[in-house]
């Protein structure tokens, strides 16, 4: 019977990628019900028969392309352990920059109201509830299978102050304003060929294309949520790292002001916002 870590040893060397190691660690800690810890711990002890098995079933799947955190359930995303399936799009660790960047718009004391918008499995949403638990948080999405998901991360973190809608952008929140409107559109092109790359041929396409040119949302949301947003309110929205021009452009045209692009810590740009 093989130890717990020859069989990590073997099973990197069968997984492609930069993160094979860690995905081996998540897949077997899964299938063993412990922590990665209990790994390292435990790496002389031979391997049960059940959770082998368990093991290569995860393995055979993600060699077939199934992202990790699919077969996982779950994603860290800032502070909080996440559930997400295919109906979520992967919380990213380029997007906790627009969680960053809201937070230094709220006050601490405060009582702003916070949109949102495309919340998916309420990453951002709950990120910005967690820091801000004053605030009133409303995170809004199309598809009714994400929002099950966001609900159940909430009630799971015990973040009951945000409420969660369902709807098309600014369509689910009509009359309503708000102090910070965040959002993480698609903004990939159709033929983006990042599309083949990765986890993004399993994620729903409807959150990660845009349009020819990847920015219709984006192009939509600057216009419709200017109304929504009080006044010296802001909308801060994470794209491309190289559509950062074209966003700026797109946020002028509409009116708002004070419009800046911060960069990610790869040094990208990565989320633009403006003041109304």
């Amino acid at each position: 019977m093989e130890s717990v870590g020859a069989r990590l040893r073997r099973a990197t060397s069968g997984l492609a990628g930069p993160d094979a190691r860690i995905e081996a660690e998540l897949l077997l800690a899964h299938a063993l019900g412990r922590d990665r810890a209990w790994l390292f711990a435990h790496a002389d002890d031979a391997l049960p028969a059940d959770a082998e098995a368990a093991f290569a079933a995860l393995l055979a799947r993600r060699s077939a392309g199934e992202p990790a955190a699919y077969l996982l359930g779950r994603r860290a995303f800032w502070r909080l352990d996440l559930a997400v399936d295919a109906s979520t799009l992967i919380p990213r660790a380029d997007t906790e920059r627009l969680v960053e960047l809201a937070l230094e718009r709220l006050p601490a004391d405060g009582t702003p109201r916070v949109l949102d918008l495309g919340t998916g499995s309420g990453a951002v949403a709950l990120a910005i509830a967690l820091e801000r638990p004053r605030a009133r948080v409303v995170g809004v999405d199309l598809s009714p299978q994400a929002l099950a998901v966001a609900r159940a991360n909430a009630r799971t973190h015990g973040l009951g102050h945000v409420e969660w809608r369902a709807g098309d952008w600014l369509a689910a929140v009509p009359g309503e304003t708000f102090d910070v409107i965040v959002g993480n559109p698609p903004y990939l092109a159709e033929d983006d060929p990042h599309l083949d790359e990765g986890d993004l041929p399993r994620e729903p396409r409807t959150a990660l294309v845009s349009g020819a040119d990847g920015l219709d949302a984006i192009r939509r949301i600057v216009v419709d949520a200017l109304p929504a947003t009080a006044p010296d309110g802001w909308l801060l929205l994470e794209h491309g790292a190289t559509q950062g021009a074209a966003v700026r452009r797109a946020f002028t045209a509409a009116g708002w002001r004070a419009v800046e692009t911060q960069c990610d810590l790869e040094g990208r740009e990565r989320v633009t916002l403006g003041r109304r």
